[in-house]
């Protein structure tokens, strides 16, 4: 799970990874044989038991720096993602952290050109609410509207949601299920398991190799295999 690539020197809620960052955990990947994809790879080689050596890689918020400085990086080392965009904040900024700073989210434009270059494009809702505290018009709009609006910005099905702050319930789950979504991707979805609640480590600036092989050893021992995949 990562968020912006750019500038970590102001990061208060540690989303950011520098572009030379990110390149070495990718570089680490590689050297150890594995090959980040977008989520919706990711199953499908699952479903044909084909899954091995794979790593679902996910950018959440769609912010403006993904075009610029992560796209030619994973392409460097044969990777893709799925990237989380927020259709009702296109050309905005993160305005929903109140510590800062103010990062650019993507336009519409650049939306379709990380789309063109291999992207797996998901929603991560319309404006980036707490779902489990939203009324059923909200968790509606939120879920529904959104895929419909990515369907129509890039052409292409929207097979993914992810939950915005990582929180989650049964009842955003079903509303997630009955948008048509075929996954949704939490953090730690606690008892939740299945498809629509997909667990997910964080990686930031301060995750070197070491630290990645103890995420990735770690998240092994203590998440279940999720249950229909």
């Amino acid at each position: 799970m990562y968020h912006s690539v750019g500038d970590c020197s102001d990061d208060p809620y540690r989303v950011t990874v520098t572009p030379a960052r990110l390149e070495r955990q990718l570089r680490w990947l590689r050297g150890r044989g594995l090959r980040g994809v977008s989520v919706g790879e990711l199953l499908a080689a699952r479903a044909r038991g084909a899954g091995r050596g794979l790593v679902g890689l996910t950018f959440d918020d769609g912010y403006a720096d993904f075009v610029t400085d992560a796209v030619a990086l994973l392409a460097r080392w044969e990777c893709t993602a799925t990237l989380f965009v927020l259709p009702g904040r296109l050309g905005g900024e993160n305005t929903w952290d109140p510590l800062g700073p103010r990062k650019p989210l993507l336009t519409a434009d650049s939306v379709r050109e990380a789309h063109r270059a291999g992207v797996e494009i998901g929603s991560h809702g319309l404006t980036h609410v707490d779902l489990t505290d939203a009324d059923d018009a909200v968790l509606h709009a939120e879920v529904s509207d959104s895929r419909a609006l990515l369907t129509e910005l890039t052409g292409a099905p929207v097979q993914g949601f992810c939950y915005p702050y990582g929180t989650v319930d049964r009842r955003v789950t079903e509303a997630v299920r009955e948008a048509g979504y075929d996954y949704a991707c939490a953090i730690d979805p606690g008892e939740l398991s299945g498809p629509h609640a997909l667990p997910r480590v964080h990686v930031g600036q301060n995750d070197n190799a070491l630290r990645l092989f103890l995420k990735y050893r770690l998240h092994r021992l203590r998440r279940r295999p999720v249950a229909g995949l």
